[in-house]
């Protein structure tokens, strides 16, 4: 009788920690979820420059922070920044270096109906790097994410304007990232994404659209969301890149304070 008590209790444990790790890889879908996470992204890219012969390959640093607000809203913060390695975008040279730091603040609250909203700031920080646009840019964000069983999905979406006089880089851009995610009982994670920016300078897209499948599974006790993504270019600006693209991300969560 003890045995089957204590198989009993086992299941029950077991089974919850399943269903715990099952409803944190969905919340994982949310880009702003109210989680302390470090997703650590790297991309590679090629058939870039003139000749078609380039690549470049960008490591993304990019801690999700929320802060918590006495009305039941969140002020989330993400900072990304990119590590950037390129060869032959420019025929016979290579770069490499700090590309330009993203900081993002959203307010955010999520009603009684799963839908959740962000507003907020956005700024970009020049590095001075051989990768950098060597320009301050800033603009608005924002958000808006619904679940439903399984299924998440929304847009993310921004825009930055240069802030100097006589910019190094000349900036108009807008960022759209639509999204949909469908999470399993076990912790997988199907989503189909954008990343698209339009150039209103040069009146050009740039419209990757990829595909990815994540795991949540804990090392050592620490829930880590492992991703692989593939992508394609269906537009890029003259000398972009063309093709497929790749994505590798662990992302670590972290425990609130």
């Amino acid at each position: 009788m003890h045995r089957v008590l204590s198989l009993c209790l086992i299941c029950i444990g077991t089974t919850a920690a399943a269903q715990d790790e099952a409803e944190l890889a969905q919340q994982l879908a949310n880009p702003i979820a109210a989680i302390v996470s470090v997703p650590f992204q790297l991309n590679f890219d090629e058939n870039i420059g003139p000749s078609d012969q380039g690549s470049r390959t960008t490591f993304n640093f990019q801690p999700v922070v929320p802060f918590a607000l006495e009305n039941g809203a969140n002020v989330v913060t993400r900072t990304i920044v990119p590590y950037i390695w390129q060869d032959d975008i420019v025929p016979g040279t290579s770069q490499s270096g700090f590309g330009d730091i993203l900081f993002s603040a959203w307010y955010s609250k999520t009603t009684a109906q799963n839908l959740t909203w962000g507003v907020g700031p956005v700024l970009r920080i020049p590095t001075g790097s051989d990768v950098s646009t060597e320009t301050w840019a800033a603009g608005v964000t924002g958000i808006a994410l619904k679940t439903e069983g399984p299924w998440t999905y929304g847009a993310l979406a921004n825009h930055i304007w240069d802030l100097e006089s006589n910019p190094t880089t000349p900036t108009s851009s807008s960022f759209v990232q639509p999204f949909v995610a469908y999470s399993t009982a076990t912790a997988w994670t199907f989503s189909v994404t954008s990343e698209s920016t339009y150039d209103w300078i040069s009146s050009e897209w740039s419209i990757p659209v990829n595909v990815n499948i994540a795991k949540l599974a804990p090392v050592a006790d620490i829930p880590i969301n492992w991703q692989l993504g593939v992508g394609y270019w269906a537009s890029s600006p003259d000398n972009g890149p063309e093709g497929m693209r790749v994505r590798l991300q662990p992302q670590i969560v972290l425990p609130r304070g």
